[in-house]
């Protein structure tokens, strides 16, 4: 683009100043009058101001507030109530069912524990009393190196 070290003269320039120039005040135009009959005669008010002076003028009529909305049919506190009442039995039934869904599982587990028991209950049993062959097939208690055979001594 441009050399790095190319010497360079300031170049002088022309200013040019500009002075705002004032408008002349505005001069109210009057828009031609047209005789209106009015339907009535409005109401003149003067008022004496602080300073002694006296302003003249009609009155202005004041504003009326908008027309209010009809209201609802039915009255926003029974619906309210009624809202509360679908809330609280939606609540209630919610717990109902939680409640049940505790006591089957309390029951579910309950049947759990019993049929472990009766399981187990059973192996013992098969363990105790099952039969084995023990020397012709009778139960054999040995107290001392005494055997005892079906209530018979065999020493």
């Amino acid at each position: 683009m441009y050399p790095e070290h190319a010497s360079r003269v300031p170049v002088q320039q022309a200013v040019e100043v500009h002075h705002p120039t004032p408008y002349p005040p505005a001069v109210p135009v009057a828009a031609p009058l047209v005789p209106v009959q009015p339907n009535t005669v409005p109401a003149v008010a003067s008022i004496v101001l602080p300073d002694g002076r006296v302003v003249t003028g009609y009155a202005v009529d004041p504003a009326r507030p908008e027309p209010v909305a009809a209201k609802p049919a039915v009255s926003r506190t029974a619906v309210n109530v009624a809202l509360g009442g679908v809330g609280f039995l939606a609540v209630c039934g919610g717990l109902l069912l939680l409640t049940s869904f505790i006591a089957a599982l309390t029951a579910f587990i309950t049947q759990l524990i019993i049929l472990a028991a009766v399981i187990f209950g059973g192996w013992i049993a098969v363990q105790i009393l099952g039969t084995h062959d023990h020397q012709g097939g009778g139960t054999t208690v040995n107290i001392r190196r005494a055997v005892f055979k079906r209530n018979h001594f065999h020493g």
